[in-house]
């Protein structure tokens, strides 16, 4: 096939009054797909079904320690939990946390807590406008989270091996710029691991900021499709070379591994910040609940035994995520409309299309019956300045069903580039 922009007219005209024809068909089928949010399909959970039964007596309720994790105690959440967290995160477990079910929740509260609090410095409230540095396409959430606040973001573009650094190493100079944050293995959506070298850039930025804070949202840890992983190198091992582990925060959950809504997170963090962290829980909680880290632990027993359980998960995974590259290739070779990234792992393939297409590719996609993220929502302010990305989230339909939304999908985008090309 030729690539679009070298068609005449009349061969464009020509196609789009094919794909119209493919467009109305599908449109007729009454279709209802949803490719909108990064959910595990119910045979994902289901995996973790035996987890309810891991604690199933009164002998059962007691921690290693001999806590009873019916009762009040433990802020900081069980050694063994701790320890299994800081196996995955590569950390003792001295620097490790356990909160409730969702990492989302402790980054909320950790920003909230440098606005009210600070971290080394005034309050971020009291400072006058701040901003922190967002990776694009990124994750929708974290951009929430700083629009809640009112932090201007800025954009910085995803490479090949992660965040442009030498932006960041630039932007860090301005003491307003009071962070970043990161999805440093598989990112949302683009599916990058940063390379070793962007991992030790970060690890050695000398920002202006002495409050300065990297969330390094380590979402997809141990989320991996292939054989093959990709290797991330540890954040922590790096700063220990630079004396900077008080500027990153770590978080990780259990929400893609057991039960999106009933999982574990953990926060990991140097040593004073730790100490920070567990200063203000004194006076939030309690603790968080202790029978839910025992379940995991009885579980998954060791890092091992999640790994295995995560083979499980990619069995399931994988044909999703071939289903949708596969389409894309036999769809897209030799267009030149659209351009897309293979990942080893992670929840997300990031799909870009011609630019000023993708809102368009959206409003069409709607149209026929398929459900994607909001178009634009991979960039702070819900706002793409290309107008090209869309995040696909393979993870919940069914593979069949994914191949007929995919194919959908492919016909929207060459609609959308078509009638572009025919309108300039």
């Amino acid at each position: 096939m030729s690539q679009y922009k070298d068609m005449t007219k009349e061969e464009l005209q020509e196609l789009k009054a094919e794909l119209s024809k493919q467009y109305a068909d599908f449109k007729s089928k009454g279709l209802k797909l949803d490719m909108s949010r990064g959910k595990p399909n119910r045979a994902q959970l289901d995996l973790s079904n035996p987890l309810l039964d891991a604690l199933n007596s009164e002998s059962d309720m007691k921690a290693e320690d001999g806590t009873d994790v019916r009762n009040y105690g433990i802020l900081t959440g069980l050694p063994e939990c701790r320890k299994l967290f800081g196996d995955i995160m590569g950390v003792d477990s001295k620097n490790v946390i356990i909160f409730g079910t969702a990492s989302l929740t402790i980054m909320y509260d950790y920003i909230a807590q440098c606005m009210i609090f600070g971290c080394g410095d005034e309050p971020w409230s009291k400072q006058g406008k701040i901003k922190f540095l967002c990776p694009v396409p990124g994750y929708d959430r974290h951009f929430g989270i700083l629009q809640h606040f009112g932090i201007e973001m800025i954009n910085v573009e995803m490479k090949e091996d992660g965040p442009d650094m030498d932006k960041i190493e630039e932007a860090v100079k301005d003491s307003s710029v009071k962070g970043i944050f990161c999805v440093p293995k598989y990112s949302n959506p683009d599916g990058i691991t940063f390379s070793d070298e962007v991992v030790r850039r970060f690890a050695a930025l000398k920002p202006a900021a002495k409050d300065f804070r990297v969330i390094w949202d380590n979402a997809y840890i141990v989320h991996d499709l292939t054989d093959t992983p990709d290797e991330l190198l540890n954040i922590f091992d790096a700063a220990k070379e630079y004396g900077s582990e008080d500027m990153f925060i770590e978080v990780c959950s259990t929400s893609k591994i057991s039960f999106a809504g009933a999982g574990v997170s953990a926060l990991a963090a140097s040593d004073a910040n730790i100490e920070a962290v567990k200063k203000r829980m004194t006076i939030q909680t309690i603790s968080h609940d202790k029978i839910n880290q025992l379940r995991h632990v009885r579980y998954f027993k060791d890092l091992d035994g999640i790994k295995a359980h995560m083979k499980k998960h990619a069995a399931i995974l994988k044909p999703k995520f071939d289903a949708v590259t596969d389409g894309f290739e036999k769809a897209f070779e030799g267009t030149g409309i659209a351009h897309w990234k293979k990942p080893n792992g992670g929840y997300f393939v990031s799909l870009f299309v011609m630019k000023g297409c993708a809102k368009r590719v959206g409003q069409l996609c709607k149209e026929a019956g398929l459900t994607l993220t909001s178009v634009g929502a991979t960039y702070p302010y819900g706002i793409d300045p290309d107008d090209s990305n869309i995040r696909i989230a393979p993870s919940f339909p069914d593979v069949d069903e994914l191949k007929l939304a995919v194919e959908l999908l492919c016909v929207c985008v060459k609609l959308a580039a078509v009638e572009k090309l025919l309108g300039e």
